[in-house]
């Protein structure tokens, strides 16, 4: 039996994982509520519940949305996860937090001297964080599709590309899209996509 297992982004939660019932009706589907927010704990956290899942299922289909699937990629998820499809993908965190120090005119050698500076944005910038990303590169070879809004201010369009050509795979753009996929008209066509990648 297939499994699928749904990983939110920030702000999100496992509850999102029902939407998904009605596109693999055949599967059991399953929301992860990790309680971590740092790549190298909450990597672990999804890498635990992959292996409990591959005990009682043949195939696992990770669903992993924004910041979710950069965690995901932290996780030792290689020959356990059969396909991924990845929502607004964070796949390149260092050049993301670089472009948050620029909006919050904060330098490296600052963030490294006062080690977490919090921003009028609401996130904070930590140089663990940073320091984790840079000696931790991704790493990532499952089988995996991949939707870009158009309008994603957070990752551009060249960013997710590379990282597509990478990693052998799927890009497709929804032209007016956002990072945050929420509307009927992007949940549509967020469903469609899946339906025609299954």
């Amino acid at each position: 039996m297939t499994v699928i297992l749904y990983v939110h982004g920030k702000g999100g939660s496992a509850a999102e994982a029902e939407h998904y019932k009605a596109i693999f009706p055949c599967a059991a589907v399953i929301g992860l509520d990790y309680k971590t927010c740092l790549p190298w704990e909450t990597g672990r956290e999804i890498t635990d519940c992959v292996k409990k899942l591959k005990r009682q299922y043949d195939d696992i289909v990770l669903v992993a949305n924004s910041i979710g699937a950069f965690f995901s990629m932290n996780g030792e998820l290689d020959g356990l996860v059969n396909k991924a499809y990845f929502i607004s993908p964070i796949v390149d965190m260092e050049k993301l937090i670089k472009d948050m120090m620029a909006w919050a005119n904060v330098t490296e050698a600052e963030l490294q001297a006062r080690g977490t500076i919090s921003t009028e944005f609401g996130e904070d910038l930590s140089w663990e964080y940073l320091n984790y990303v840079r000696t931790h590169p991704i790493s990532w070879n499952v089988p995996t599709q991949i939707l870009y809004g158009s309008e994603d201010k957070l990752t551009s369009l060249a960013t997710m590309e590379i990282f597509a050509k990478k990693h052998n795979a799927g890009l497709i753009v929804m032209q007016g899209g956002e990072h945050w996929f929420h509307t009927e008209e992007q949940m549509k066509f967020l469903d469609n996509w899946i339906r025609e990648n299954l």
